[in-house]
């Protein structure tokens, strides 16, 4: 991948496209002002038994690349996403604080998870088949031949213990879902099931090679096999 390509680059001459330290701390003041950011928190009740999972997706910061909204260099921090709030997190260059820098300031972050790049952009100025509130971070899962991304969502259910008719659930819980959408020549994202089904829905001349496309069991799971499938496409 091109992408993937130049993102190399960008590793190999740090002194020359991306910043650190306080050079890209001064570099973040110049584009936009930092906020502190902080989850909140509930009132002290004997019954709550506090939050299950988290508005983040990570729940780490990790080392990444941000290129911000009308720059050309990459910044190189330790950043994680907030998918509730659509707000990107990193540590304060100097002073380690947890800062917080909307969606929408951001052109790109290439988040390394386990040795692995994962690249993520936001759905400002794009196109979908059905409306996507808020301008929310996704993942690119594929470039070529199709754009593939997944936009994780995430849900929350508040403790209900309350009431004489509650349900006794004495905790709110975060929980992760998944979107998946292709980019059509049409320069729609439409949404997708992990199915051939769908697939074929979406790119119904290419019936014949979705249907016979062989599932021999190595794929670890769907999104593996349907990211196999398109790129074939």
């Amino acid at each position: 991948m091109i992408l993937l390509i130049a993102i190399n680059s960008i590793y190999a001459q740090e002194n020359k496209l991306y910043q650190k330290g306080i050079t890209a701390e001064q570099n973040l003041k110049d584009v936009i002002g930092l906020t502190p950011y902080s989850t909140g928190g509930m009132g002290f009740d004997t019954r709550y038994e506090g939050i299950k999972g988290s508005p983040r997706i990570y729940d780490t910061l990790l080392s990444s690349y941000l290129k911000i909204n009308g720059k050309e260099e990459y910044l190189k921090l330790a950043t994680d996403i907030d998918a509730v709030s659509n707000t990107l997190l990193f540590n304060h260059p100097k002073t380690g604080k947890l800062l917080g820098i909307p969606a929408s300031m951001v052109s790109e972050v290439v988040i390394n998870k386990d040795g692995k790049d994962l690249i993520y952009r936001t759905d400002e100025g794009r196109k979908f088949d059905k409306s996507v509130k808020d301008n929310k971070f996704f993942q690119v899962l594929l470039e070529i031949p199709y754009l593939f991304i997944k936009m994780p969502v995430k849900t929350f259910t508040e403790a209900d213990y309350k009431g004489a008719y509650s349900s006794d659930r004495r905790y709110d819980e975060y929980e992760t879902i998944y979107r998946y959408y292709i980019l059509t020549s049409n320069g729609t994202y439409h949404k997708i099931q992990l199915s051939k089904k769908s697939l074929v829905k979406l790119f119904p001349s290419k019936k014949d090679l979705i249907n016979n496309f062989p599932v021999d069991g190595s794929y670890a799971n769907d999104e593996e096999m349907i990211k196999a499938i398109i790129g074939k496409l």
